[in-house]
């Protein structure tokens, strides 16, 4: 690449790749496909004017102006004074007249490196700025230029040349802007080692697996692939570090090494506010394995399970059941004291638990087609009672606030002092020493577990949203319940038995369904065109998405909603999904542009056969000698003469021990 100067600012694909920049692939093609992802030929600056343009002379291609570039890179560009000297960043053509503030996105890319700079750096512009503003102070005192460069040299203990060397940076530079332009550029040592193409990619496959391996063994590995697939040599191990530093999106790393969930956690935690709630306006509902050994009734030993239900405003544990299995019983009886003490939730969360999902419970609802729903089964308790139902995602503790309850609860009730002995432990690896020498009656476990709920309930200084680190979760429940719109259940409602189902005609030309002035269509409902069709929604979510069956009662398909006539306030919760697939979706497009090989990939340009290790021969032969028996030695002694035997027999058997070896000949 010819050199570049401080005066350009268009560069080709080409030309990025072969910088090196912070922020850009290291390939030509990548750098092509990153500015077809994220179009850099359809931007334009402050003026309007296009950021990218056709490259004139030989081989055409596009340039793009560094405007487009990521502020890494910019920054990179300054550092290293390729950008310096531009005109302020305009993305016009040469010929065109620059316009009045041309020079501020040059000013904000030196500011933007320089922030990005160490403290040491910015601690010398800061000495450098002292020593040019004491010139300019011994000036305006009537010493002249000369005079004054001298005296403030001696001051600071720097030579003159050095000070007017600091005086040309800033000539015609604006007070506010002189730090950046007096900070040290420091360019590191050497140009940077080249890696093969295939090299890298061999490496990062490798290295970038779920099973983790270090970058030694990784390392290790490619040297013995480079041998066969002609590589050339390699940079040292510190140079792939160095690489991945700078090419690798963490993200990626995390994603590959680490897994969706750890992808996951590098955004901060959502904070869902209940400032708009009241009591009993939100529940949310888990089940608890005990850490103790209780005795049931029947004599047999086992830990217990509680399905606790508790107030999303308040935290306080409203309902719980104890049993020795998660059911849809225990769930039902809960609910059931929620419904006689307090009245009727308008919403419920939950996970999709046979205990929850059951049609006891939720029968009717949108329950991820756990069960089917037939018009003969009834309604469960919630649906029935009008309670919206939501599923919480599976193994996400963060859906459900009731799981920081049950962590108290391990503390303050399970390892209680009337449960010592029967203490199990909350990991297999951490069993106490009296593990297993008892277990309490289940009257005794009932009884000790309704105390602790009550204090956990009772406990003030409560550290949440509603609680403001004074009230306990009762006096927030009660505060709030005293002044709230609360749905009570009569022995009516709770035998209510109606399933939400309508039969409609599909649409003639579309196969649309019409329910409440609200529009449902997919492109499968198009085979049922003009046909009768039977529609099970929830009534609480009518703006989701209804299931739709043939009069035969057959499912065909799940529609969503095309035409909403009202509004459900799901705000929160979809921009925190679209967070997310942005979060993946940015991931997979750097983990796409390292153009990673596959397992099989990375196993199968290993060295097939391991070297054949060279056999030694032997050069001596080395006589065996025998204790010599009286059946042997007679034979020798038959043994015809002139032969190698008698040769042998006659150089190893006259010896002086009065009992000659017995001799045998191996090869």
């Amino acid at each position: 690449m010819s050199a570049t100067g401080g005066g350009k600012v268009w560069f080709t694909a080409a030309e990025l790749a072969e910088l090196r920049l912070p922020g850009l692939p290291g390939t030509k093609r990548k750098v092509n496909e990153l500015a077809s992802l994220q179009r850099w030929a359809e931007r334009h600056d402050g003026r309007d004017q296009p950021l990218a343009r056709r490259r004139a002379g030989r081989g055409g291609g596009m340039e793009y102006h560094w405007g487009v570039l990521p502020p890494a890179a910019k920054s990179a560009l300054v550092s290293r004074g390729l950008i310096e000297a531009v005109d302020g960043g305009s993305a016009a053509a040469p010929q065109a007249q620059p316009a009045p503030k041309a020079a501020e996105p040059v000013r904000d890319t030196l500011w933007l490196w320089f922030d990005a700079q160490s403290d040491k750096v910015k601690a010398e512009a800061s000495r450098r700025l002292e020593a040019v503003q004491r010139v300019e102070q011994l000036e305006d005192a009537g010493y002249t230029r000369t005079a004054a460069v001298a005296q403030a040299a001696a001051s600071f203990g720097c030579s003159q040349a050095t000070l007017w060397s600091w005086l040309a940076l800033i000539d015609g530079v604006r007070a506010d802007d002189r730090l950046p332009r007096l900070a040290p550029r420091r360019k590191g040592g050497g140009a940077e080692a080249e890696i093969h193409p295939e090299a890298w990619a061999y490496f990062l496959s490798d290295w970038l697996r779920p099973q983790k391996p270090t970058l030694a063994s990784s390392y290790a590995r490619l040297k013995d692939a480079a041998a066969v697939s002609g590589w050339g040599s390699l940079p040292s191990l510190k140079t792939f570090q160095r690489r991945i530093a700078t090419d690798v999106d963490p993200r990626v790393v995390t994603m590959k090494r680490d897994g969706m969930d750890a992808l996951r956690a590098m955004l901060p935690p959502q904070t869902r506010s209940v400032a708009e709630l009241h009591a009993l306006e939100c529940v949310n509902v888990d089940g608890h394995r005990w850490d103790v050994f209780v005795r049931w009734p029947d004599g047999t030993v086992g830990r217990p399970i509680m399905v606790a239900i508790q107030d999303v405003y308040s935290r306080k544990i409203l309902g719980w059941r104890i049993g020795a299995t998660e059911s849809a019983v225990l769930t039902r009886l809960a609910f059931a004291d929620v419904f006689r003490r307090y009245g009727i939730p308008d919403r419920a969360y939950m996970d999709n638990g046979r205990a929850f999902a059951s049609k006891w419970i939720s029968g009717g609802a949108k329950s991820r087609f756990r069960f089917k729903v037939r018009p003969e089964e009834p309604l469960g308790i919630l649906t029935a009672l009008g309670i919206g139902i939501h599923w919480t995602l599976p193994y996400r503790g963060q859906s459900k606030p009731i799981e920081r309850a049950f962590r108290d609860l391990c503390d303050a009730v399970a390892k209680h002092p009337a449960f010592a002995g029967a203490y199990t432990g909350n990991r297999p690896d951490a069993k106490p020493e009296d593990y297993g020498t008892r277990a309490v009656d289940l009257e005794t476990f009932v009884a000790v577990v309704e105390r602790g709920i009550a204090a956990h309930n009772a406990k003030e200084g409560r550290r949440t949203e509603a609680a403001r680190g004074r009230f306990s979760f009762d006096q927030v429940f009660n505060e709030s319940y005293a002044r709230a719109a609360i749905r009570k259940a009569g022995p009516e409602q709770l035998r209510l038995a109606l399933l939400a189902a309508d039969q409609v005609r599909a649409d003639r030309r579309t196969g649309a369904v019409r329910l409440y002035e609200n529009t449902y269509w997919t492109p499968e409902l198009t085979d049922v065109a003009g046909q009768s069709v039977v529609v099970r929604f929830d009534p609480d979510a009518l703006q989701t998405e209804v299931h739709v069956y043939d009069a035969a009662g057959r499912f065909l398909v799940t529609a969503p909603i095309y035409e909403a006539a009202g509004f459900a306030d799901a705000e929160a919760a979809t921009r925190r999904a679209l967070l997310e697939r942005r979060h993946r979706k940015a991931a997979k497009a750097a983990e796409a542009a390292l153009a990673l090989l596959s397992a099989d990939q990375v196993a199968a340009l290993l060295p097939a056969d391991a070297p054949e290790e060279p056999q030694p021969e032997s050069k001596v032969v080395r006589p065996v000698r025998m204790r010599r028996s009286g059946v042997a030695a007679a034979a020798v002694e038959e043994a015809p003469s002139g032969g190698l035997i008698d040769r042998l027999a006659g150089t190893f058997l006259t010896e002086t021990s009065d009992r000659p070896a017995h001799l045998r000949v191996v090869e």
